[in-house]
């Protein structure tokens, strides 16, 4: 049998790595490395997390001194009079006339809270806002090294399938050859030629599918890396060892997963916000100062001189007495969010158990199955081999070589569609145990 089917077979397991990286092509670990610094949504992860970082501030901020400034210039074009009656200062009523045309104020004004609950509890607030916009970028990486895992998985795939198709190809076409002499010279029927001709003309339809498969899924790979669409791009032979690996059962922990830490902070969050309301019951204490310059005069010429000075500081307290209940309704809203959000956290941790369990099951049958398959292609072939040296023999007909040439062909195809299979169900163990960082760093 050709070498070259066997090359081409145990390239699936991961051979071949050195004559990819001559012709360019990326490993996984490549592809990630790119995708994790190209991809839309790391940068709008950093965005997030810059966000956070500037709500810390703000909320900070309220705590800070706050000092604010303003100036006025009036121009009293028609002022107010005001009618004295007959009696108080003479016998006829008196008019007279209020302000001057021309008024300058200039006030700057300062306030400091020096106590404040629902202010401290927001500062409180700012430690698990920042974890939570780390964890929104933990798990963006994690969600490009699953999507990308799995396009390369895809991509891979359909390489190999054209390899076998397009070796299938060649192997179909010598037996062709081989035919039409024998129908020529009448030593075969025309029926057993045909028959030939027709798994070669599949084989090329294969062929066309599984081509269009692989542009498709490089498509989808650029995308998922951050690729232009335009660029080439070409995948390696790296994506495992010289096995299958196999893998043992662990225990579960929700708290390894991103999405469960999310949860936890979002929770945190909601409970802060409780007591955040709880605390406007509170009284609050504040000192406050100004000082300005307030000038009149009749003429502009004068409008800008002989400035007077006021000033002012003093304690301000706020305390809230009744305000008809609406707090109270606040709160009990936020009771009803944090016990919603505790008891989504429970379900939670069922559904990730859940995917957990499926996962370890689904990799141990995928193991099995690919195990399965390959020890099936390996028979198939020796199959194939010898059915081939009895047809030249003729202790075989052409209908026996036929049938091992379809059992060998169906044997490749069914182990490439159980290394598809078994590569996702890692990828789906990796994510179901948060391991998919370590999954990545250890490429």
């Amino acid at each position: 049998m050709n070498k070259k089917i066997a090359i081409i077979l145990f390239a699936a397991l991961g051979l071949l790595q050195e004559s990819y990286a001559q012709t360019g092509a990326r490993s996984l670990k490549e592809c990630i490395e790119y995708g994790l610094k190209n991809f839309g949504t790391v940068r709008i992860a950093e965005y997030q997390k810059q966000t956070a970082d500037q709500q810390a501030r703000q909320a900070i901020g309220q705590y800070l001194p706050q000092v604010s400034a303003s100036g006025t210039f009036t121009n009293n074009i028609k002022l107010q009079r005001s009618i004295i009656p007959a009696g108080v200062f003479g016998p006829e009523p008196q008019v007279l006339i209020i302000g001057q045309k021309f008024q300058n104020n200039v006030v700057a004004q300062a306030s400091q809270t020096i106590y404040d609950q629902s202010l401290l509890i927001g500062i409180k607030a700012n430690k698990p806002n920042q974890r939570l916009a780390d964890l929104n970028e933990r798990q963006t990486r994690e969600d490009i090294i699953y999507n990308i895992s799995s396009n390369y998985y895809q991509v891979y795939v359909a390489q190999q399938q054209i390899s076998l198709l397009q070796d299938n190809l060649k192997r179909t076409q010598q037996v062709l050859d081989v035919l039409k002499l024998q129908r020529d010279n009448g030593v075969i029927q025309p029926i057993d030629y045909s028959n030939t001709e027709v798994s070669f003309n599949n084989t090329k339809s294969q062929l066309t599918l599984a081509q269009n498969d692989l542009e498709l899924a490089l498509n989808r790979l650029k995308y998922q890396m951050g690729l232009s669409q335009d660029a080439p791009l070409a995948v390696g032979d790296s994506i495992t060892g010289d096995r299958i690996p196999t893998f043992g059962k662990e225990p579960f922990e929700a708290q390894r997963l991103v999405s469960f830490q999310q949860s936890a902070s979002n929770l945190d969050l909601q409970r802060l916000q409780l007591q955040r309301i709880r605390a406007g019951y509170l009284p609050t204490l504040s000192f406050t100062a100004n000082y300005g310059t307030l000038n009149f005069a009749q003429t502009f010429d004068k409008a800008f001189s002989n400035f007077v000075g006021f000033g002012s500081f003093g304690l301000r307290v706020n305390l809230p007495i009744f305000d008809g209940l609406q707090r109270d309704a606040q709160v009990q809203q936020q009771k009803l969010t944090v016990l919603t959000q505790e008891e989504q956290q429970r379900l939670n941790v069922e559904a990730y158990r859940l995917q957990f369990n499926n996962s370890q099951s689904q990799i141990q049958k995928a193991q099995i199955n690919a195990q399965n398959d390959s020890r099936n292609v390996q028979l198939a072939q020796e199959v194939y081999n010898i059915t081939t040296l009895q047809y030249k023999q003729g202790t075989k007909s052409i209908t026996d070589l036929i049938n091992a040439d379809n059992s060998y062909r169906q044997a490749q195809f069914n182990y490439i569609n159980s290394l598809i299979s078994f590569y996702q169900a890692r990828l789906d163990l990796e994510q179901s145990q948060g391991s998919l960082l370590n999954f990545y760093n250890e490429l």
